[in-house]
């Protein structure tokens, strides 16, 4: 009995139901390397529905005409919020809007907008009255740094911690000041309310009383300023997963590949802002475009790099790229207050060889088996070649 690629695959994952699974191995510190969280069966379910079930068709049918398509499959799990921590600062100032200050600092991934999308939820403000910091030791000296998909997991998790801190001080006093009961107060609008009632006190108010601007004694067992400091330990690794389905066509007297669908499915825990995630994922998979079909170093005998500039180290461009069509499956994390888990590098980590299996797939009456990358026209007319003459 043979089985197919996405056979092969199901019947190695993990199980949903095995959820927490310890792999057996070990982490760097020794401690178990556990999957916290997953389905790996309905990422890959996802990703084959959407590229078709009539592929295999389609595929005999172009060879008839002479041309070449290849479907590829590609699986991971990726460990992702490393340790050891990551921190924030939230502070209501005086005029109501909110300080976010952490030393996770942002190459481009949008920590601002989701930062202040999870301090905005806990407190019941505009997200435009947050104010964020970064990258400034003068503000937050302690930072570990945006690698290895761990700024959602860690920062976003402080920063969490340190609003809900500055939400339950402010219903604690808003409860002094307004002689309710702290069951029945509410956050919204920059607002503390009495729930059923026309009764609020604002976090401004809150945050000057609480300042000592006003010069009254605060409660007893309340500390001034409307503020928290939170640091969220990662002791655990989250697991994000996903699977990548793609279509080539292979142009078999020029050595060209073309790649003209491309498929993720991916699992990275609860979504903070799934317009984020979506750009994160397109421009991995475009890195992972590179590295299976141009980006390459050559050098001479002598060491010395051909490779001088941008005319000779090719990079995809939009012109060449395909649609990258995403589908979400989220299931959170336990490990973390957001559930949820990394997908800075979920893009890459399967784009090479799903694309790479998929030109195999294209080339399979020729036997080409490739065992390098980038794969250039000349190398696969080199394996076209060889494949024919076999074939004689």
């Amino acid at each position: 009995m043979t089985f197919g690629r996405d056979q092969v695959r199901r019947a190695s994952f993990v199980r949903k139901e095995q959820f927490p699974y310890q792999t057996g191995a070990k982490g760097r510190d020794g401690s178990p390397v556990i999957y916290d969280s997953g389905d790996f069966h309905a990422c890959l379910n996802q990703a084959m529905d959407k590229i078709g079930a009539d592929f295999r068709a389609r595929q005999e049918e172009a060879r008839k005409q002479g041309r070449y398509l290849g479907l590829g499959i590609s699986s991971c799990v990726e460990d992702t919020g490393l340790g050891p921590f990551e921190g924030a600062l939230v502070k209501v100032q005086p005029n109501g809007h909110v300080l976010l200050a952490t030393g996770a600092a942002s190459q481009g991934q949008g920590h601002r907008t989701v930062f202040a999308q999870i301090a905005a939820d806990a407190l019941g403000v505009p997200i435009e009255h947050i104010t964020f910091v970064s990258a400034d030791t003068a503000a937050f000296p302690h930072g570990i740094g945006t690698i290895g998909s761990r700024i959602a997991v860690t920062g976003g998790s402080s920063v969490h911690l340190a609003a809900m801190k500055v939400r339950e001080k402010a219903i604690k006093m808003a409860a002094e000041m307004l002689e309710a009961a702290e069951g029945d107060l509410a956050l919204e609008d920059g607002r503390v309310k009495v729930s059923g009632t026309d009764r609020w006190v604002t976090l401004a108010e809150i945050a000057t009383k609480l300042d000592g601007v006003a010069a009254i004694p605060l409660p007893r067992g309340v500390e001034p300023g409307l503020s928290a400091t939170a640091y969220y330990e990662a002791r655990a690794t989250t697991f994000a997963s996903g699977s990548n389905t793609c279509e080539v066509e292979v142009d078999v007297e020029t050595g060209a590949v073309k790649i003209v669908r491309y498929v993720v499915a991916h699992d990275c825990g609860k979504l903070i802002n799934p317009m984020l995630v979506d750009g994160q994922i397109r421009g991995g998979v475009v890195h992972g475009i590179g590295n299976a079909l141009l980006e390459r170093m050559v050098y001479d005998e002598s060491g010395q790099p051909l490779t001088t500039n941008y005319g000779e180290y090719l990079l995809p461009t939009a012109p060449g790229l395909p649609p990258i069509e995403i589908v979400h499956l989220e299931t959170r994390s336990p490990l973390n207050p957001l559930g949820v888990k990394g997908a800075g590098e979920g893009g890459t980590i399967p784009a090479a060889p799903c694309i790479i299996g998929a030109i195999e797939d294209a080339l399979s009456p020729f036997g080409v088996v490739i065992d390098r990358q980038p794969v250039s026209p000349e190398l696969l007319l080199d394996l076209i070649e060889a494949g024919r003459k076999r074939l004689c």
